[in-house]
């Protein structure tokens, strides 16, 4: 294991160790995930791998430490934030040379903990490692879960839970954040220090530039419009897009107040503390241009010595998320709507503009609506007609868009059958808890291969049962 990012940037870094798991014990293990990064699966179910999941064991050349950030969180700005209840073991390199970090959430107290008691419960646990697994599955950049231990340590939450470790497995974990704590600093060479290191770890083309930073900046800006412009496509909301859960890689990452749409509505909001909708699903974009804007406020030195020079490029560079933004979402909902082929008329253009003001109009189930559009490709309205109450305002849609002769089987392909549907990530957690991870892993099941249906699995395609009311979600803290 490297200690790359703690030798190299020891100023964004305090060396520290995790608290004693006193019970440790494996509860899910992503053996692809293992394999992939160079590790046997049989080796960290054993004792020592075990060990290692919850930072009792730290590897030969490893640097366990908290990492020091800073952010926005809801707009207000925090200058030290950092890794109240995780740390950085290191860097993996996997057998193709593609370096990792091997990150452990829950490990206990850190420097950065303000008040808090540094744990974390085996629920937020199971929820980040299925959630990141579905995102992943469905060809979204992010973080990944390799295992949840039960540390044999209770947590007090509203009740007294089971307290678990996530090992997190990432890109890197730079963020807006770390380039705010850093720029906040005034040490301008620490700055360009962390910029080199991004550019070297995530994006090495800007290093051809003459103008690096600027050439990271909009690396960084194209990297998010093209993450969230996947996540509208899927109906995922994030919850909690706080300059520190924005990565400089690219990836989705923090996954507490998040899920995905039901009914289409851009006014979903998941998060029991967003009580002004910030982070709404439709706000996402929005949110996202401005975290960015952070981003470049703190490169600003490195832009150009002229301040009011520097401002201007910055200013320019981030013109270029909403046009990148909207090319994202347009080529992705041509490929829903099965007109990938369909040419660039107008025909074409006003039928993929409109689908999305049509799904919230219908408040028609997001997931379940593209995937039956494929139904209705075939020659068979009547599936797609069933989720919506008045299935007459799909009609001059519906036969537009069946003019425009769409493909059923590319659109099997991008459409997902299966997500993390709420109230099932509720049943699956609520019995996790309680120690049956029987459903967790039947739900693990689906929506890691979602592109593909199962006879006999149609409720893992059902949107929630009247009753199962507004979904509210948590950070965990």
């Amino acid at each position: 294991m490297q200690h790359r990012f703690a030798s190299e940037l020891g100023a964004l870094a305090v060396p520290w160790r995790a608290a004693e798991a006193p019970e440790p014990r494996l509860l899910v293990l992503d053996d692809a995930l293992a394999r992939e990064l160079g590790l046997d699966p049989d080796w960290l179910r054993g004792e020592d791998g075990v060990r290692l999941l919850v930072g009792a064991l730290v590897p030969e050349g490893a640097t366990p430490v908290a990492q020091a950030y800073a952010g926005h969180q809801f707009g207000g700005w925090s200058p030290r934030l950092g890794d109240g209840r995780a740390l950085l073991l290191g860097e993996v390199e996997d057998p193709a040379g593609g370096l990792h970090d091997l990150h452990l959430k829950g490990s206990g107290r850190t420097p950065f903990s303000r008040g808090g008691d540094g744990l974390a419960a085996v629920g937020p646990m199971l929820r980040e490692l299925l959630v990141s697994a579905a995102v992943h599955a469905l060809g979204i950049p992010t973080t990944r879960a390799l295992a949840v231990t039960a540390t044999g340590r209770p947590v007090q939450r509203e009740t007294v839970q089971r307290g678990a470790v996530l090992a997190r497995v990432a890109s890197s974990h730079l963020r807006v954040g770390t380039f705010q704590y850093a720029a906040a600093s005034g040490d301008v060479d620490l700055t360009r220090r962390l910029a080199d290191h991004a550019i070297a770890r995530h994006h090495p083309a800007a290093a051809e530039r003459e103008d690096r930073y600027r050439a990271l900046l909009e690396a960084v800006i194209a990297a998010q419009a093209s993450l969230v412009a996947r996540w509208m496509l899927v109906g995922f909301v994030h919850g909690v897009m706080n300059t520190d859960n924005m990565t400089i890689s690219g990836e989705t990452i923090d996954y507490g107040p998040c899920a995905f749409l039901d009914a289409h509505d851009p006014a979903t909001v998941f998060s029991s503390i967003d009580e002004r909708g910030r982070y709404a699903y439709g706000n996402q974009p929005a949110v996202a241009e401005w975290d960015l804007a952070r981003l470049a406020e703190s490169l600003l030195p490195l832009l150009d010595d002229d301040q009011e020079q520097a401002v201007a490029l910055a200013v320019e560079s981030l013109g270029q998320f909403a046009p990148r933004y909207e090319e994202e979402l347009t080529a992705g909902l041509r490929a829903k709507l099965g007109l990938e082929a369909a040419g660039d008329g107008p025909a074409v253009a006003a039928v993929v503009a409109e689908a999305l003001p049509l799904l919230a109009a219908t408040r028609a189930d997001h997931t379940g609506f593209f995937r039956r559009l494929a139904d209705a490709a075939r020659g068979d309205e009547e599936p797609v007609r069933a989720l919506v109450e008045d299935p007459s305002a799909l009609d001059g849609w519906l036969g537009r868009w069946r003019a425009l002769a769409p493909d059923a089987a590319a659109m099997d392909r991008v459409n997902p059958c299966y997500v993390p549907r709420n109230h099932l990530v509720e049943e699956a957690l609520t019995a996790a808890t309680l120690g049956d991870l029987d459903p967790l892993h039947r739900l693990l099941e689906v929506v890691t291969d979602p592109f593909v249906e199962r006879p006999g699995r149609e409720r893992y395609a059902e949107p929630a049962p009247e009753g199962f009311g507004r979904y509210r979600t948590f950070c965990g803290t």
